[in-house]
């Protein structure tokens, strides 16, 4: 039989980013502070979203909006890369790009970690976006994704395929 095994992988549910996007933009035409300001958010491409507002406190504040309602629909803030406001033209556009699977750099920092903290016999592959870990123990398994769980990443991180 095969040595237990999980995979760590970066992914967010597409819809629920989608779902938080529509809520923020009902919230954005709603909310008398944001009446007659021109702000929107929109979907500007694949994975990639605008928010446009005429003053940059207002495009921060829809910035907050949009982002707490990811957190409420279960979307970590760390999937999403977001820039600083920069005036266009009349306007004030922020763009920021919604992130899947774990970069190159990120996994070899995960790899590290795991490679110097983790229990004896506990091996981290990097496999095109995603790092499978492998160990002769479950639990030895179930202590590195403590550790993961407890280290600060660039990315949101999840745990799949347990076996």
């Amino acid at each position: 039989m095969a040595d237990p095994s999980f995979d760590v992988v970066s992914k967010v549910d597409r819809q629920e980013v989608d779902n938080a996007l529509n809520q923020a933009s009902k919230e954005l035409s709603n909310r008398f502070d944001f009446r007659g300001t021109g702000t929107k958010i929109e979907w500007s491409g694949q994975e990639a979203i605008t928010l446009e507002s005429e003053t940059e406190e207002r495009c921060r504040a829809a910035l907050d909006v949009f982002q707490e309602k990811l957190i409420k629909r279960g979307v970590s803030v760390k999937a999403f890369d977001v820039g600083d406001p920069a005036n266009s033209g009349q306007v004030y556009r922020v763009t920021g790009k919604v992130k899947q699977g774990i970069e190159q750099d990120v996994a070899k920092k995960i790899s590290k970690k795991i490679r110097d903290e983790a229990p004896k016999g506990v091996q981290a592959q990097i496999q095109g976006d995603q790092l499978r870990v492998s160990g002769k123990k479950k639990d030895h398994l179930q202590d590195v994704i403590q550790l993961l769980k407890s280290s600060d990443f660039e990315v949101a991180l999840q745990f799949e395929n347990f076996r």
